[in-house]
């Protein structure tokens, strides 16, 4: 619903969100709560805490379920096409983790009810700033889920689907997706040019909801969502 001055007004999770609109009609963005009755859990745990002076959302893989493809943390009644997406994030390899862990840590958007269905922006911590230039390329990657996950897109595309930006585990990192279209732009740091630009998203499906993602062997922390719509 929209009133006079501009102002619409929104139900998510049976909760009234206020977002003022532009001269154009678009949402200027509103705060998603992030707390564990306010997501579906898909092979994760999800638990509220105080992490370097945020309040987050922490996500662990859900014991027994390491081989689980999906880990996700889904954001209930809440529909996405195109638009913004901006979070503070943060993500190491968990204690105990396998050699391999990478701290993979990010979102996914246009989720489908199957939960196996979805584009994703995602980082590798540890990678930012390893003694490796080939690994410093691999900072920042993009999938779609199930079809084209990273080793398909590297095999078959190599380079196009990730990039380089500079990160380290366990600390605070900007986060702003920008969809358009079939089009997606990954911002890290708060920088005015992008890290990762895809033009041409995968998914068939041009609308979804939005989840928190993180790979195996990760410990992730998220906060301060905001959605522009």
């Amino acid at each position: 619903m929209q009133t006079r001055s501009g102002t619409r007004i929104a139900m998510i999770g049976g909760t009234v969100a206020l977002a003022i609109t532009t001269a154009a009609g678009a949402w200027a963005g509103e705060a998603v709560p992030l707390a564990p009755d306010r997501v579906e859990t898909v092979g994760v745990n999800v638990a509220p805490v105080e992490y370097e002076g945020k309040n987050a959302l922490r996500l662990t893989v859900k014991a027994g379920e390491g081989g689980q493809t999906e880990r996700l943390a889904v954001l209930r009644d809440l529909t996405f096409a195109d638009g913004t997406i901006e979070v503070d994030l943060s993500g190491a390899p968990a204690a105990g983790a396998f050699e391999g862990a990478r701290g993979f840590v990010g979102v996914a958007f246009h989720v489908q009810e199957d939960r196996t269905h979805y584009e994703c922006f995602y980082l590798r911590p540890t990678n930012g700033r390893a003694d490796d230039q080939l690994r410093r390329n691999h900072s920042a990657q993009y999938i779609s889920h199930p079809e084209y996950p990273w080793h398909r897109l590297r095999q078959e595309t190599p380079g196009e689907y990730e990039s380089y930006v500079d990160l380290v585990p366990g600390e605070w990192t900007e986060v702003r997706i920008v969809v358009s279209d079939r089009g997606a732009r990954l911002f890290v740091h708060g920088a005015t040019q992008p890290t990762l630009i895809v033009k041409d998203l995968k998914l068939s499906a041009a609308e979804g909801t939005i989840a928190l993602w993180i790979g195996p062997g990760t410990v992730a922390h998220f906060a301060n969502l905001r959605v522009t719509r």
